[in-house]
């Protein structure tokens, strides 16, 4: 087949998850504003905070959805969370709905109240931090870990590995940084530039060039 250039910018990826903010404005004059971690005009999807301080997103958006989750909460027929059957309606009181949302989660671990979302098929995931992302099997799998050798640790040291994998070049880390200026210059000078002794003694006696 022919190729083609690919024409793409960095900031063009997250422009692309925006959704309508350029229809709202154009259509509408609305500007949209920063929301933190909810989403605009749909409720409830948000954070929450767990017990053991470990953040999980639940999006249970959809009215059968919400019905679904005030029931894995708990909440009485007659409470006034019930009443609020309509996206719109809950777009109104969306503080009072994350908060208590919030309250409820609070009380236990992420993953104990993760396993009560799953078990009332409310769409929801446990917030990575590092460790979490580490300790992922998917991850590990997907060879999404790096090690590289550094010397002052004694140790070899887990980096993010070089993505997107190309299947028949994939990339990979050879040098990983120095601690020292001047380590490398030697194998540089010699490797690379192809410079031979006395050139390399030149240009180290004359202060061009150091090395350690």
């Amino acid at each position: 087949g022919k190729g083609q250039v690919v024409d793409v910018a960095i900031y063009e990826s997250v422009f692309n998850l925006l959704e309508g903010v350029v229809s709202e404005f154009d259509g509408a004059g609305v500007v949209r504003g920063c929301s933190g971690s909810t989403l605009t005009g749909i409720v409830p999807s948000n954070l929450y905070r767990g017990s053991d301080g470990k953040d999980i997103i639940i999006g249970a958006n959809g009215d059968s959805l919400y019905a679904r989750l005030l029931d894995a909460m708990e909440v009485e027929d007659e409470d006034g969370l019930r009443s609020y059957d309509s996206n719109a309606k809950r777009v109104e009181k969306q503080s009072e709905i994350d908060e208590a949302i919030g309250d409820w989660v609070s009380q236990r671990p992420a993953d104990a109240t993760l396993e009560l979302l799953s078990k009332a098929s409310i769409p929801s995931g446990l917030i990575y931090n590092v460790e979490d992302m580490m300790g992922d099997p998917h991850y590990t799998a997907r060879n999404q870990f790096e090690e590289v050798d550094i010397a002052e640790l004694g140790r070899k040291l887990k980096i993010p590995a070089i993505s997107p994998v190309l299947s028949r070049n994939p990339g990979t880390t050879r040098y990983p940084g120095r601690s020292k200026p001047g380590e490398d210059t030697v194998d540089i000078l010699q490797d690379w530039l192809h410079k031979d002794t006395r050139s390399i003694d030149a240009l180290l006696e004359a202060g061009s060039v150091m090395k350690r």
